[in-house]
């Protein structure tokens, strides 16, 4: 990430507890608009809380976090107010998530679970909402189903729905929690080349990942998770090859 590429998130000093359990310990990252940037770390090191607290579906105890011309700013002392959820509403949707479970609607198709979202929360008219739904649907490959119940499909197709379906609320940054760890080899590589075709239209991602290959191949960045904390983040090739703390270097000689 050059110095003077277009920051699109920001998070600073990010701190989470529950029940006095610290999960997260001044954690900060920083994505330039079109960057992929692959989070990786041992099951329970707080990776996904992290990537939780980035759309506000997690509030931090502390910390600033700003998306587009959002702003939200927490500290230790203070509570949750009106005007904060307010300002989470709005940042909020800039943000597309996209989980391990696919959270389609089953009573309602393909077509429709895309067109909810901008029907109800944006106010679009239903043409329009059909149209930009199509579209999606078409660019993740599953035009031919469309008109089909979610729990007809295969996993794979399933979360590529919900890629389409975070997608038609036109945000600035896509989070994806485990996108692939609920699918066999075959049905991960549908989803990874949709999130790969996105990176080529510059779309900005930030994904949680057990997929050691995809981090090394896909992202422009990788960021190693343990403890709560950002232990090392570099360039995707030297992480794998010459990771330069010892943490770094142990994790990925158990999976590699």
């Amino acid at each position: 990430m050059t110095n003077d590429a277009e920051i699109v998130l920001d998070a600073q000093s990010i701190a989470k507890s529950f029940d006095r359990h610290v999960v997260l310990h001044d954690m900060s990252l920083s994505v330039a608009r079109g960057e992929l940037v692959a989070i990786i770390g041992p099951s329970g090191c707080g990776k996904s809380t992290f990537l939780r607290c980035l759309n506000l579906l997690e509030v931090p105890d502390a910390g600033t976090l700003r998306i587009e011309d959002v702003t939200v700013a927490r500290d230790h002392r203070g509570g949750w107010s009106r005007e904060d959820e307010r300002q989470a509403h709005f940042l909020r949707a800039h943000v597309g998530m996209v989980f391990q479970s696919f959270n389609l609607f089953p009573h309602r198709t393909v077509l429709e679970n895309v067109m909810l979202a901008p029907r109800t929360v944006k106010r679009i008219a239903a043409q329009e909402a059909e149209r930009t739904a199509r579209e999606l649907l078409a660019k993740v490959g599953l035009s031919h189903v469309m008109e089909r119940y979610p729990l007809t499909l295969s996993g794979g197709q399933q979360q590529r729905a919900a890629i389409a379906r975070a997608m038609a609320m036109r945000p600035a940054v896509m989070l994806y929690d485990e996108p692939t760890s609920a699918l066999d080899p075959e049905l991960a590589e549908e989803v990874l080349q949709v999130m790969r075709a996105l990176d080529d239209e510059g779309m900005t991602q930030i994904v949680v990942t057990h997929d050691m290959r995809f981090a090394r191949a896909a992202s422009d960045r990788v960021l190693y998770v343990e403890g709560g904390h950002i232990i090392e983040e570099g360039d995707p090739d030297l992480m794998f090859a010459n990771p330069h703390d010892a943490k770094t270097r142990r994790f990925l000689r158990t999976l590699l």
